[in-house]
């Protein structure tokens, strides 16, 4: 039986390493998702927490009133949710590059209800992010989110978040950018496939203007495009690199933004 037995100091220290941890696992993906019950977060929480707390690095307390220690607390919970954000993106660009994908064969308007965020998603986007969930897992990339939030008490120890505003602002910026290049990155091929064949369908419809291309098109897409996603899968494993090395870019920059 394993028994521990905490100072009232070392309690307050305790439960701000947990709502560091909570607010992470709350965000990042996989873990994170609605799908997983809130009871299993809250115990993988404390089961990191249990092993953390003898070995991160913790910053003083320096505090005066019970709002003092909430602007400690809240201070945490911006600093895990950050981190997590940071891994989040791997759902959000998935979901971008499937809503592209879907806009240009036809199937925009088909969505399925995503129990992960309670939204609707659109069929590419759905198997887009259980690709890259599914490579999350392969590559062992799941261990590096782990060792990064150990990390992340040394390089901002507890209570030693300095927001920098100008930095985090410019972070989100830059992943704006690199979130449209990514996403488009991977619709590209049928991007450039129903380019060509809505150009095709044009001229036949001035050649020919008895026949209804509206109708025709929009079947040769659907079957053209279905065919460019099974013969382009193959390519989803570098497009997860490019999605992985985006998380480990981002995380970097907020982790400057958050170091005094």
């Amino acid at each position: 039986m394993i028994e521990y037995t905490f100072t009232y100091g070392e309690l307050e220290t305790f439960l701000l390493i947990f709502v560091r941890i909570a607010s992470f696992i709350f965000v990042a993906p996989f873990i994170g998702n609605r799908g997983v019950p809130n009871r299993t977060k809250i115990g993988f929480a404390l089961i990191l927490t249990f092993l953390l707390f003898d070995n991160v690095s913790r910053g003083v307390l320096d505090y005066n009133t019970v709002l003092g220690y909430g602007v400690i607390v809240l201070k945490e919970v911006l600093t895990g949710m950050l981190i997590g954000f940071s891994f989040m993106i791997c759902n959000l660009i998935a979901s971008f590059a499937g809503y592209i994908v879907d806009m240009q064969i036809g199937l925009s308007m088909v969505s399925l209800f995503d129990p992960n965020s309670n939204e609707q998603i659109t069929i590419s986007g759905s198997l887009y992010q259980q690709v890259v969930m599914i490579m999350l897992i392969i590559s062992g990339m799941y261990q590096y989110i782990l060792r990064a939030l150990v990390d992340s008490y040394t390089m901002v120890p507890i209570n030693g978040a300095v927001f920098q505003t100008d930095k985090l602002v410019q972070s989100i910026i830059d992943f704006i950018g690199a979130f449209i290049i990514i996403g488009f990155r991977i619709a590209m091929p049928v991007f450039i496939v129903t380019l060509i064949l809505n150009v095709i369908l044009g001229v036949l419809a001035k050649v020919s203007p008895q026949l209804n291309m509206f109708a025709v098109g929009m079947q040769i897409k659907i079957l053209l495009g279905l065919a460019i996603l099974y013969l382009t899968a193959g390519i989803l494993y570098g497009a997860s690199d490019f999605v992985f090395n985006e998380m480990k870019i981002l995380l970097h920059q907020f982790m400057d933004g958050m170091v005094a």
